[in-house]
């Protein structure tokens, strides 16, 4: 994992501590559970998205056109690669 990812895990797990400091009062021990479930499934989401910006290197490029004579046809297009589910423990 990149220093970027590690900093960017560091600072949602601070934040996720000091919002779980202040609704401890307020937040019945059953619904605490629940809350930290999906503060630990939406963490784990963030840094799949990040690492697959990193690693495939999309997002921020630009696509160029194919092509460079002026035949005027469109050249076709390859299908998307299927997505597939990551499992998660």
């Amino acid at each position: 994992m990149s220093r970027d990812g590690e900093r960017a895990i560091e600072l949602v797990n601070e934040l996720a501590n000091r919002m779980g400091n202040l609704l401890s009062d307020m937040v019945p021990p059953s619904a605490q559970v629940h809350l930290l479930n999906a503060q630990r499934e939406l963490i784990t989401a963030l840094v799949l998205i990040y690492e697959n910006r990193v690693t495939t290197g999309t997002g921020s490029r630009s696509r160029r056109s194919g092509g460079s004579g002026g035949s005027g046809r469109a050249t076709p297009r390859r299908p998307a690669r299927r997505v597939r589910k990551i499992p998660i423990d």
